[in-house]
């Protein structure tokens, strides 16, 4: 087997028996990204030398029992919206093309105090406002899987670099389902942990109820050893939440039997492609030869969830972008004639269309007249949706549903229809919404060979039952030997 087809916990295990050494797991994703970069396009910045550089020197300080850590040297890829100190941060848009970032988020500083190699930043859906990377102002990113599709978003750069084995795993960001759509996509796993759990200090904020830091990775044991890694308090962050450190590691691999998983049956209705129903029939039927009990329930106020999501997102969007106003830094306009036509061209210029309208949708349902009848309307809905959830976990330890209503399309299929791609995080949206755990595995694949997702949902700071049902049917199905993407042209 390739070095970059290795999982994290496989090439720790090797570096420990002194079989791989850093610089040569780094020289191989080099290699690798050097091949298939020029068809996936999933980075905006590489970070080859200083790679390479950093490697050698974690080697050699190894060498001398200066660094004892147990990940040191391993690489990753970082979601360009996520600060990096002397490294550019463009959220794959033009406002940003050219900002490096000044400090490093609190994620990414978690990672450099192990050790960890970041290899570069990944393509976006600008400003984190998409659902298939379509939407950066610098390349479309292809599914390795099919390269005439899309990956998802709008951690699609992510996904498809962990997908094409470019990098062993990667930090993405998900508001409405911008990690586990794209996982789903491109046939990797995606978790989005509870709202709070992880840091968000650094992350260019999109919707700053509903962001948070996620892994991508390969399989669910790397998740958990990710999840490890980037979560905890952070003072810096007033919507961290001081929770008890856990090992998400520790519970991984215990029995599911008598575990019960819901079915909510408004996610298996209309509008859910006959393929993926049939694939998460079977992964059902695999849940309960593991012995867990399954039952259908109905979440009835998930059909409001979309509506209400779109509302908060873009009113919070409209918010934070505000900052963008060609005087503090990002993009500014070369020729305005007043104060007025300066923040109107620098924006006009700076933003991509996706951007424009969501900031346009969220201004509207800010606005006086307006603001009770959509946004506080909006945010009733989303506690009547936490109180559904919380209904749902008084019985369930996991409540299934697919991750999207279809798999990966083609690209510029949906891009001219708005409501069409918005529809593609219907399934997603509502774990945000109630700030819960969700993680999309792979469960098949459709007959053109491109992956079918699932996703798990589970109870606020109950990450360890989430990954444990998630490892045990990764187990059995072995998706990861049985399917890898074929760069099909």
């Amino acid at each position: 087997m390739e070095i970059t087809e290795l999982t994290v916990h496989e090439l720790i295990d090797k570096m420990q028996r002194k079989e791989l050494t850093s610089t040569q797991i780094t020289k191989s994703y080099i290699d690798r990204m050097k091949e298939k970069e020029p068809d996936v396009k999933a980075f905006v910045t590489t970070l080859e030398e200083q790679a390479i550089e950093q490697a050698k020197e974690i080697d050699q300080k190894k060498e001398a029992g200066e660094i004892t850590g147990r990940y040191a040297g391993i690489p990753i890829g970082i979601k360009d919206n996520m600060c990096t100190k002397g490294i550019k941060t463009t959220c794959s848009s033009h406002m940003l093309e050219n900002f490096v970032s000044p400090y490093d988020a609190t994620v990414v500083d978690k990672l450099n105090k192990e050790n960890i190699i970041n290899l570069g930043k990944l393509n976006m859906d600008e400003f984190a406002m998409g659902s298939s990377t379509e939407y950066s102002y610098f390349k479309k990113t292809s599914n390795p899987w099919n390269l005439n599709k899309v990956p998802g978003g709008s951690s699609g750069g992510s996904a498809a670099a962990v997908a094409a084995n470019m990098v062993p795993w990667a930090l993405g960001s998900d508001t409405g389902g911008s990690i586990r759509l794209p996982a789903s996509f491109c046939g990797v796993v995606g978790l989005k942990p509870t709202y709070g759990l992880v840091s968000r200090y650094g992350l260019v904020a999109f919707a700053s109820s509903l962001d948070q830091i996620g892994p991508i990775t390969k399989d669910v044991e790397d998740a958990a050893i990710l999840l490890n890694l980037i979560s905890g308090h952070d003072e810096k962050d007033t919507t961290s939440v001081n929770y008890e450190k856990k090992d998400y590691t520790a519970k991984l691999k215990e029995d599911i039997k008598g575990k019960k998983i819901g079915v909510p049956k408004e996610f298996f209705g209309d509008g859910i492609n006959q393929e993926v129903k049939e694939n998460l029939e079977k992964a059902i039927k695999t849940y309960q030869s593991l012995g867990a009990q399954i039952e259908e329930f109905s979440l009835d106020i998930a059909q409001y969830a979309l509506a209400t999501y779109y509302i908060i997102a873009c009113a919070e969007a409209s918010s934070n972008l505000g900052r963008f106003d060609g005087i503090r830094y990002g993009y500014r306009a070369k020729e305005f004639g007043s104060l007025k036509e300066l923040y109107k061209k620098s924006r006009s210029e700076g933003f991509g269309a996706e951007v424009k309208r969501r900031i346009i949708l969220g201004t509207y349902v800010l606005s006086s007249g307006y603001y009770d009848a959509y946004y506080k309307k909006a945010q009733q809905v989303r506690t009547l949706v936490m109180k559904e959830f919380d209904k749902g976990f008084e019985k369930y330890d996991v409540i299934l549903t697919p991750t999207s209503p279809a798999v990966a399309f083609d690209i510029g299929s949906k891009s001219n229809n708005p409501l069409e791609m918005y529809l593609s995080d219907i399934c997603t949206v509502s774990v945000n919404i109630a700030g819960l755990p969700g993680i999309s595995i792979p469960c098949g694949v459709n007959k053109e060979g491109m992956p079918i997702g699932m996703q798990l949902i589970g109870n606020k700071f109950e990450e360890e039952k989430l990954l444990n049902m998630a490892y045990a049917f990764e187990q059995v199905t072995k998706f990861r030997e049985n399917y890898q993407p074929q760069f099909i042209r």
